[in-house]
């Protein structure tokens, strides 16, 4: 009997992102895709990779995420270029490996009960700080937040299915300011990543919100309000690495069009 991948495919419940057409699947634009990458851009990797106003990253993930390519043919292509990128090779062999290990020996890895003890006592201490703004799962989804920066992030997702790696740490490390609970701002996070990221649901995704939110792979740093001693990121400190009007800018324009 064979497949009717026809009916299979009418029977997907899904949302359909308005805009993901920066992205064609399969495994010939995945080569397509990496063949681009190390011509084009990998001898700016390291300058550009943090800058979202600039199309410095690799947009492999997706690819990586749904076996449409693999990370050793990435890396075996990459250390075989001209100018290859240690902080690339670092993202992609490195931080993946300790990812997909998080996941697989801790059950927990998608919960506060997976983060590091100093991380779980210090939100602990301080889970009754005030917030001076709260938001509700449904306000965030739609970015109706009082931060631009933030809400052009969460825009960009919801539209693309994409956000820049830098972006994606700030727009996690923002939740836990703006809702209640440590618990609260974790399953805020993992919602939204699953639901509109086309790399989703992926060991990267659940460790990057748990290293955002409850320290994990991270050190202890300076405590402070809400977050203890977990790392924080400020606006302030964004607008120092890159144009976040410029962002904002672009993001507005890209959502008109």
């Amino acid at each position: 009997m064979e497949n009717d991948w026809g009916a299979a495919e009418r029977s997907i419940r899904a949302d359909a992102l308005p805009q993901a057409g920066w992205m064609e699947p399969g495994e010939k634009a995945a080569g397509e895709g990496l063949a681009y990458f190390l011509k084009e851009k990998l001898s700016r990797y390291g300058a550009e990779r943090n800058d979202p106003t600039l199309d410095g990253q690799s947009n492999l993930s997706p690819y990586l995420h749904f076996g449409q390519i693999s990370a050793q043919r990435v890396a075996i292509q990459a250390l075989a270029a001209m100018e290859y990128s240690s902080s690339f090779l670092e993202e992609l062999v490195v931080r993946r490996e300790l990812s997909d290990n998080f996941c697989y020996y801790n059950s927990y890895y998608d919960s506060c009960s997976g983060f590091p003890d100093w991380a779980k006592e210090t939100l602990r201490r301080h889970e009754k700080d005030r917030r001076e703004y709260i938001y509700t799962p449904e306000e965030l989804e739609a970015a109706r937040t009082h931060d631009p920066l933030w809400n052009a992030a969460q825009l960009e997702m919801v539209h693309t299915g994409k956000m820049h790696g830098y972006l994606r740490m700030y727009w996690a490390k923002k939740i836990p300011e703006w809702t209640e609970l440590p618990d609260d701002a974790l399953r805020s996070a993992v919602y939204l990543n699953d639901r509109y990221e086309l790399d989703g649901r992926d060991p990267s995704g659940y460790t990057g919100i748990a290293w955002s939110i409850g320290g994990v792979h991270d050190r202890a740093w300076k405590e402070r309000a809400v977050f203890g001693k977990v790392r924080y990121m400020s606006l302030k400190g964004a607008m120092a690495k890159f144009d976040v009007k410029a962002y904002i800018r672009k993001m507005e324009s890209s959502l008109r069009a």
